[in-house]
């Protein structure tokens, strides 16, 4: 078993050594090993020149990474909290994401934005944001979201060898979550393919599509259902853009319900888009109820912790949602 946390690390540590273009950038990466110990170890190992504390300006050192990235090193740039990324948001989209499109292919960006996502624990609204939806929203972007040691191993290493703009949205409270590494995984050559969702759980009754932290919530629920007789079918999404909408297709043929479930807010959610592109695609004819979204709470996260908890999709909302859906 592997955390989050040593699952990123390994990819880092692997990925610098495998790579001298690779170079780590952003608040506490260095002499104090991370704000989360996601790079752990690694300044000792590689060095100034490769792992650069920063100071407290994202715009700054987003802007440093982005042009870097124009010649051709391969930066990854952590935000100590996506929330803070709305600091350099002007460098993610009008510098990273726009300039391949605007150069004719000429000026390649290959770089990672990566760090935490959506909300952790009692931090209030200004640091419990999912921005699944709005980087999801750009073209020119590749937006990834991990939930399992795997998943997020493997798709920091595929973002890292990409020749786009990739942002990586993780979760805090999954860092220290330990999960099962195959064989394969732990391999240095083993990377999870951008844009490919994972069937987390095979079922027949109905389809539960998801991505990050609330993965997880599914797999519960699913488990708690199948107890008295329905059988989920749990999609990890893995990939917000480009999003794996075949495989969600092909899975509400076979179970002709559809629940999404994530932590962002409705209005104009992941959620919603994948529920747009069901309605225009052929598995429309497949449902037989609507598709249902449960959704983080449409207000900003309050600090109080009994309305954070009610603020988040639980596993009781999940069964709720499935319940309401197969009309139970």
């Amino acid at each position: 078993q592997v955390t989050v946390r040593d699952a990123l690390n390994q990819a880092l540590d692997e990925e610098l050594e495998r790579d001298e273009r690779v170079f780590l950038l952003g608040e506490e990466v260095a002499q104090y090993d991370g704000a989360y110990k996601i790079s752990r170890g690694l300044w000792k190992k590689y060095g100034d020149k490769r792992v650069i504390d920063t100071p407290i300006s994202e715009m700054g050192f987003a802007g440093i990474a982005v042009g870097a990235a124009m010649v051709w090193l391969r930066p990854v740039c952590e935000f100590m909290t996506f929330n803070f990324s709305m600091q350099a948001i002007d460098q993610v989209i009008n510098s990273a994401a726009k300039t391949c499109y605007m150069s004719a292919g000429s000026i390649a960006v290959p770089i990672v934005f990566r760090g935490p996502n959506g909300a952790s624990a009692g931090v209030a609204a200004q640091h419990s944001q999912c921005f699944a939806a709005w980087y999801g929203h750009c073209p020119g972007l590749k937006v990834v979201s991990p939930w399992s040691s795997e998943d997020a191993k493997g798709l920091l290493k595929a973002s890292i060898r990409d020749d786009n703009p990739v942002v990586m949205l993780e979760n805090e409270l999954l860092y220290g979550v330990p999960f099962e590494m195959s064989e394969q995984a732990q391999s240095k050559d083993f990377i999870v393919p951008i844009g490919k969702a994972k069937i987390e759980r095979q079922g027949t009754h109905v389809t539960l599509v998801s991505h990050s932290r609330p993965v997880g919530h599914c797999l519960e629920a699913a488990a708690v259902l199948a107890k008295e007789g329905v059988e989920c079918e749990v999609i990890n999404l893995r990939t917000i853009r480009p999003m794996d909408i075949e495989a969600v297709e092909a899975s509400v043929v076979k179970t002709n319900h559809l629940v999404t479930v994530e932590g962002g807010w409705p209005q104009f959610g992941v959620g919603a888009e994948i529920c747009a592109r069901i309605m225009e695609g052929s598995a429309f004819n497949y449902l037989d109820a609507p598709a249902v979204r449960v959704t983080g709470a449409d207000v900003p996260m309050p600090y109080a912790k009994i309305l954070e908890d009610n603020c988040i999709p639980q596993v009781k909302d999940i069964i709720f949602a499935v319940k309401k859906t197969l009309n139970i």
